[in-house]
């Protein structure tokens, strides 16, 4: 997959390349700066940043990344937030570009971050979050690289506050309406129970229980249960005949969904997040049968409503569950049209669920 987002220790992600929040000088400090030194071997690393000297805010350099599980380290200088007017936005923008294009320089297939700046130099979280998301999308145009973007906790993801209350009262909104037809389900049973329970003792009383219908009495219904019921005629060949008319496959469904768009194949993986291998499997295959997250992935590429998202999944024999709290924010973010899977990933990745990718 081209990009993913996981809470994990950056020293220990296997990449071609790891990047570093450097120090402007050649020394370390605190943060991810110090542990990928220490990681790395602290003397061995420090002598090859030395060699490259200074490094101005929004650049990058290279290095061997020694004992860490990856190829290189990548040095870029992240900007000190001074409340947005100092130029703090488009110099973090140039340390994950530039930091992108030195990894493709190298001919590195896979690459991990930190969120860059976020530590303390201050930069606020959602917005160097959005700057992250917005680079990331922008090289994967054009590139099969794998990036993934690793914090050390999931508070170290920051959505806006905004984003946060539409997400929670749509959750909230469905939670209420789950428990109200839960509870008069409830309710109708109990009372039905307890009408049950007072017919009874009156009966044992000796008073007789008037019914609303001849057909309602219980001698009438028994009798009725009694009657054997008649099998339904099947006609000779109507199963055959069901077989032949099944519908669409997933996989038919799904090339129709996109020749109806006009979308080529590059597109549709690419807006996915999803491995070009995986969809040439998909295409070729008309029997494929995808995983829930791969539907789900192939949706949003494909910005479908959350009727087509339901006729979609129920082709691939998965459904959206009223019960998980995953599904509701796949279905809040649908009938709000946000089809990014970046982002989609990213809200999930807040509320501590599993993510798309």
């Amino acid at each position: 997959m081209p990009f993913r987002i996981i809470r994990d220790d950056i020293t220990r992600v296997s990449a071609d390349a790891i990047v570093n929040t450097a120090n402007p000088m050649p020394v370390y400090a605190d943060g991810t700066d110090h542990a990928i030194y220490m990681a790395a071997g602290a003397d061995e690393l420090l002598a090859e940043r030395k060699k490259i000297g200074a490094i101005s805010r929004g650049e990058a350099a290279v290095t061997k990344a020694f004992r860490l599980p990856a190829r290189f380290i990548i040095h870029t200088v992240g900007p000190v937030w001074q409340g947005g007017d100092h130029g703090e936005f488009e110099t973090l923008r140039s340390c994950y570009r530039k930091s992108l294009l030195l990894a493709e320089q190298l001919g590195c297939q896979s690459i991990a971050f930190p969120l860059i700046s976020t530590g303390i130099y201050g930069f606020p979280r959602d917005k160097a979050l959005e700057i992250a998301l917005s680079c990331f999308r922008e090289h994967l145009t054009d590139s099969e690289m794998e990036i993934t973007l690793v914090v050390f906790d999931r508070g170290s993801v920051a959505l806006s506050a905004s984003l946060v209350d539409e997400v929670e009262q749509f959750i909230d909104e469905r939670y209420v309406k789950r428990q109200l037809e839960k509870e008069m389900s409830r309710d109708s049973m109990i009372y039905g129970a307890e009408h049950e329970r007072r017919d009874a003792f009156r009966r044992r009383q000796g008073f007789t229980i008037p019914y609303p219908a001849e057909s309602a009495k219980p001698g009438r219904e028994k009798e009725k249960a009694r009657k054997p019921r008649k099998a339904p005629a099947i006609k000779q060949g109507s199963l055959q005949d069901a077989i032949n008319n099944i519908g669409e496959t997933f996989q038919q469904r799904l090339l129709h969904m996109i020749d109806d768009r006009s979308y080529t194949d590059a597109q549709v993986y690419k807006k996915a997040n999803i491995d070009r291998k995986l969809f040439s499997k998909i295409r070729c295959n008309e029997a494929y049968n995808p995983s829930k997250k791969t539907v789900l992935s192939l949706a949003l590429a494909l910005e479908l409503n959350l009727d087509e998202t339901v006729d979609l999944l129920a082709r691939a024999g998965f459904a959206l569950s009223p019960s998980s709290k995953a599904d509701l924010i796949i279905e809040y973010c649908i009938q709000n049209e946000k089809y990014d899977v970046m982002d989609v990933d990213t809200i999930l990745f807040h509320y501590g669920l599993p993510t798309l990718h």
